[in-house]
């Protein structure tokens, strides 16, 4: 299982969210190259970077420190947030990023889905969103109208091979994982030769360890880290042994 420490931009900063809602913003560091670094630093090989500003209402205000961080460290980057066009995914895959999330745009234009993939192929992830099993849009302030499950084999059938599944309700509570919705969709995408990469939650070993067992291909840890419930070097090192 793969660790992929998170950091969340908005207006040039790193943030958190509690449950997505944007009027609960607060700083968790102060520099973005820094906590990257430091990230590498303990082990980690992947880190995850939304511009929340992007996801929100499309201005890309983040995407040069995104693309820095890419330049500049050894961390492969996977980012979202308001990927919108082919125009943003070729932007950021032309420009050190390893991995693009398509998340709103998944439900609202799944043609851009298949023609990304059909350029990028697993370079092209989608982000599920979901609050009580619908997906959310705009930065999960609008209903995507469709069920995770649903969405998910949509995509599979469009050749996506990465999912980034977060339950809303459980992001920033430091709670747990949904560890059930989690493994249902792995084991919806897993015919089609599909991962999921879990969001939301998470906040010990003991739910990395569940994760785990559930054949869950990766694990995105925010604030667990940033507030100490969760040691980044203890949490690579178990990702990495057997079960």
């Amino acid at each position: 299982m793969l660790i992929f420490p998170a950091i969340d931009l908005k207006n040039g900063e790193c943030v958190r969210l509690f449950k997505g809602e944007f009027n609960t913003v607060h700083k968790v560091a102060d520099n973005c190259m820094n906590t990257a670094l430091g990230f590498a630093k303990s082990g980690a090989e992947w880190i995850h970077m939304i511009d929340l500003d992007g996801a929100k209402d499309g201005k890309h205000k983040n995407r040069g420190l995104i693309t820095a961080v890419a330049k500049s460290t050894v961390l492969k980057v996977q980012t979202g947030g308001g990927i919108r066009t082919m125009e943003d995914i070729d932007d950021c895959l032309q420009n050190g990023i390893s991995r693009v999330i398509i998340g709103s745009a998944a439900v609202k234009n799944p043609e851009l889905v298949k023609t990304a993939v059909g350029k990028y192929k697993e370079r092209i992830a989608v982000g599920i969103d979901a609050k009580d099993g619908i997906v959310a849009t705009d930065g999960w302030t609008q209903s995507g109208g469709i069920g995770y499950i649903e969405l998910a084999i949509k995509m599979c059938e469009a050749g996506v091979k990465y999912f980034i599944f977060t339950d809303i309700d459980k992001d920033g509570t430091l709670k747990g994982p949904n560890h059930y919705k989690t493994k249902i969709l792995q084991e919806k995408v897993k015919p089609f030769g599909a991962n999921v990469i879990a969001s939301g939650g998470i906040k010990t070993l003991e739910n990395l360890k569940t994760l785990k067992k559930n054949g869950i291909y990766g694990a995105i840890c925010g604030k667990s880290i940033y507030s100490g419930t969760l040691d980044l070097k203890k949490a690579i090192k178990l990702s990495r042994e057997e079960i």
